[in-house]
């Protein structure tokens, strides 16, 4: 059929496989397609090419969307008008300023609304009383707009049993749309501490989901959130490893004190996603794996996962930060295309600090365009069989199990928290992606690659912080408890404290533009134009990823004389000699010995030649990140 309707492919002579490895070999110069394999932090190989046998799409192993167990998916015709949840997040401190932001949103497309809650003010909304809620949530029909609740902090009971009093006064409050997200062994891995110990903890919420699930019968009660990994810098194995144990720890801890086999279906998981759209849809598509294999590890009845992606924080940079919006956007493609229920979108700008309207309006509106402009949720499971997707979402689940098999050896999720077991494995991977940034073979547009000294800064919010609380009401718990709550020791860990990839490079650029006067490298120059142009395009660039300027004389000197005289002009004190390896041989140790007569007080080359007087190589793979805090500390930036 296919060559009925494109009648050019026919004019072309079937290629076999050998003759296309044959083909790129002959490009490769000899070398084999296996060196065009990539690996992930997790060591996993992304190949330049899948075929059936990676795969075997044509027998159909997933089943179909919307059937058991559920690995494609819910259901196998999407929503025509809501395909996937938009969720919004609200982070101003202000219940009064947040309700105006929530219903500003919900008017211009947004279908449902995540309250951070913060009882500092910091991170997340200043609510901690039913006044509070009342203001924040008034005008909102949460029948029709659902309301999510964001525990940094905390593990989410006191609160959420404080928004069931704000619930049952409003209308229909047996149909609200709400999701409470209780997660006491999330709370641990991101602050770091649970209030009164895991037990006591775990005791809490039984006593509150019976409740509430009987309230509230459309309500979601436990969120297994496991972004907090990724943004600690975790691999992608991990991330869906510290979700499966969380949730199996959950449900073992629950075991006998609530029904189970209910719980499941009041349960959603969160993962996070990057601008590498392929393996978010990938990852999206191994949490449906591990998750039906939990449910008939534990005799439970397969039931869908009900996924929530958000877009990662890491990877959002402060500077060029109008780059960000094209990493929300690719992220938001995964969730839509890897068939996530419900997609949070960061805004782009809040690295710098919290959103304002620019930042909430793109963050809402990339949605509503792959939605309704894009159409990416008219189809159910676009990415099902494809031999790429399927074969890397089959590995990523392997790995993940094997990291939650590595959990659970560790007495389980909370166990191996407190332990710091899991944090340390975090941090491994952590170091060695920070090292391939550091010599940008991890590129970070707009930072480490690319950067603008000159940019246009993004708005942010200008917020009053308000004076930090002791703590949310226990008014809503009272009145759905009956009896003295469970109490204990506190349980501590190291908290999976989350980084920023650019942080580093950042620093450096802060450092630069809190400088008195912008700092300069004189690029020095030999030979012609079209001989050191790439070399002192690589020196300029790598200098602004700094925070540096280069300098440079008006006409390309041509010789060492005026070279030096050059430089002396620029009042610079650091030079970096630019040319081809073939100057390099005749002309580098003159020109560096002229640069240091005429006042130099360092002389680095691009490339990898050695020369006398030479003081550090630069080069594609070289620590770029040491490189440029040594400039910092020869050119007086660093402290």
């Amino acid at each position: 059929m296919a060559d009925d309707i494109l009648p050019f492919s026919s004019a072309f002579p079937a290629a076999t496989e050998a003759e296309w490895l044959s083909a790129v070999e002959k490009a490769l110069k000899g070398k084999g397609v296996d060196t065009l394999t990539r690996k992930t932090a997790d060591g996993i190989g992304i190949k330049a090419l899948y075929r059936e046998s990676d795969f075997a799409a044509a027998t159909d192993p997933l089943g179909v969307p919307g059937e058991a167990p559920y690995l494609r998916g819910p259901t196998a015709a999407p929503d025509k008008w809501r395909p996937w949840d938009i969720r919004q997040l609200f982070t101003h401190p202000s219940a009064e300023e947040t309700n105006a932001e929530i219903l500003r949103d919900l008017e211009r497309g947004v279908s449902s609304v995540e309250i951070a809650l913060d009882c500092t003010g910091q991170q997340g909304v200043q609510i901690t009383t039913l006044e509070d809620f009342e203001t924040a949530l008034s005008g909102v029909r949460a029948d029709y707009a659902g309301v999510a609740l964001s525990h940094l902090n905390a593990s989410g009971v006191t609160a959420s049993a404080l928004l069931a009093l704000w619930a049952e006064k409003q209308e229909n409050a047996a149909d609200l749309a709400i999701d409470f997200n209780m997660d006491p062994l999330g709370a641990l891995a991101r602050s770091g501490k649970l209030s009164g110990g895991l037990d006591a903890a775990f005791e809490r919420l039984t006593s509150v989901i019976g409740p509430l699930g009987q309230k509230f019968p459309k309500a979601g009660l436990v969120r297994i959130d496991a972004t907090s990994v990724h943004e600690a810098g975790g691999s992608e194995a991990q991330e869906l490893g510290a979700l499966i144990a969380s949730a199996i720890d959950t449900l073992r801890r629950l075991d006998g004190k609530a029904d189970i086999a209910a719980l499941t279906s009041r349960m959603s998981f969160a993962v996070a996603l990057d601008a590498n759209y392929g393996i978010g849809i990938a990852k999206l598509r191994a949490a449906r794996r591990l998750w039906a294999r939990c449910l008939d590890a534990l005799g439970l009845a397969p039931a869908p996962m009900r996924l929530q992606g958000v877009t990662s924080a890491r990877m959002l940079t402060k500077y060029d930060p109008w780059t960000n919006m094209l990493r929300v956007t690719s992220a938001v493609f995964a969730g839509a295309a890897g068939g996530a229920d419900i997609v949070t979108s960061r805004a782009f700008n809040e690295a710098l600090g919290r959103p304002e309207e620019l930042g909430r309006r793109i963050a809402r509106n990339t949605q509503i365009i792959a939605m309704e402009e894009s159409q990416l949720g008219r189809v159910a499971d676009p990415t099902g069989g494809a031999w790429f997707t399927e074969t890397l979402a089959d590995d990523l689940a392997e790995a993940a199990w094997a990291e939650f098999q590595k959990i659970e050896s560790e007495g389980g999720y909370g166990a191996s928290l407190v332990s710091g077991a899991f944090q340390a494995r975090v941090k491994a991977v952590r170091d060695a992606r920070a090292k391939d940034i550091a010599r940008r073979k991890i590129p970070l547009t707009g930072v480490s690659e690319y950067p603008l000294l000159d940019e246009i800064a993004a708005p942010v919010a200008d917020v009053d912080m308000p004076r930090a609380r002791d703590g949310v009401s226990d008014t809503g718990l009272k009145a759905l408890v009956k009896g003295p709550l469970a109490s204990g020791t506190d349980a501590t860990a190291e908290a999976l404290a989350p980084i920023r990839l650019a942080a580093a490079f950042e620093a450096l650029r802060d450092a630069a533009a809190g400088a008195p006067k912008r700092p300069e490298v004189f690029i020095a120059t030999l030979g012609a134009l079209a001989e050191f142009t790439p070399r002192a395009d690589f020196a300029r660039n790598m200098l602004a990823a700094g925070g540096i300027a280069p300098k440079e004389a008006v006409v390309p000197p041509r010789d060492a004389a005026e070279l030096a005289a050059a430089f002396k002009a620029s009042g610079c004190r650091l030079a970096v000699i630019c040319g081809t390896d073939k100057a390099y041989e005749t002309g580098a140790a003159e020109a560096a010995d002229a640069l240091k007569k005429a006042g130099a007080q360092s002389v680095w080359l691009a490339g990898k030649a050695e020369a006398p007087g030479i003081d550090l190589n630069i080069f594609a793979g070289c620590d770029v990140l040491h490189a440029l805090q040594v400039a910092h500390a020869e050119l007086g930036v660093s402290k």
